[in-house]
């Protein structure tokens, strides 16, 4: 049982919870049950889905809030929900302390890392002199951009059997200042870190790229879903 965080997607009058079928289609793919988790301040409907689920995975989406790592918005900062951020941190240290398996993908990353007392470059480009692309203006999401370096003691190594890779690109924050407990395990070529992992838990990984969205055209991302699922089991 795989839990899923969601976001809010407002139509008219109306609030939906909403997520890419992507993730849901690599789940079940990867012989998992998903499980999607609504945006709620009921901290005790939370702590429910927190004992019914085995691992979770925290998606992609809005910026996480600058305040939480305790600056203030640069005027490059995205859409932020605080609603999503709340829910998620508090999910995310219950999951933590179950030493439960969690995967974070893109905002999921930086969600993982700002919880762990990390911070973020609220924008690459406007405070990272001399980097390359991160989030192109178009492109279908199954299309790789950019190649990354894996570090070859890490469980990306040992998941993809390779110490680079072609990857899709959708972001345009990153990882600053590590967490507590993360190492780097992954960069791209100017420098920015593009996978993280747990020192101390058995599975805690953060990526900044989209695996559910490539997996279809490139089964290799495929093996990172079916070793979450593994650790899960």
């Amino acid at each position: 049982m795989i839990g899923l965080t969601t976001f809010i997607e407002s139509k008219g009058t109306s609030r939906y919870s909403s997520l890419c079928y992507t993730y849901i289609d690599a789940i079940i793919r990867a012989g998992g049950i998903p499980v999607l988790i609504p945006i709620t301040e009921d901290k005790e409907c939370l702590l429910k889905y927190a004992d019914a689920i085995d691992g979770i995975i925290f998606t992609g989406g809005e910026d996480v809030s600058p305040l939480y790592f305790g600056e203030n918005p640069i005027k490059e900062i995205g859409s932020i929900s605080c609603e999503r951020d709340a829910c998620e941190m508090f999910l995310f240290k219950e999951a933590y302390d179950l030493d439960m398996p969690i995967l974070g993908i893109c905002r999921g990353s930086q969600l993982i890392n700002v919880a762990l007392g990390g911070s973020l470059y609220q924008d690459i480009n406007a405070q990272l002199k001399d980097s390359l692309g991160h989030s192109p203006e178009s492109g279908p999401s199954d299309q790789v951009y950019h190649m990354v370096k894996i570090e070859k003691d890490s469980k990306l190594y040992n998941i993809f059997e390779n110490d680079t890779i072609a990857i899709n690109s959708f972001h345009h924050q990153s990882v600053k200042e590590l967490g507590k407990g993360l190492k780097a395990a992954a960069f791209s070529y100017d420098g920015i870190i593009e996978a993280t992992e747990s020192l101390e838990k058995d599975f805690v990984v953060g990526i900044q790229w989209h695996p559910e969205a490539l997996a279809p055209k490139h089964p290799i991302f495929m093996k990172l879903f079916e070793e979450f699922i593994s650790q899960c089991r």
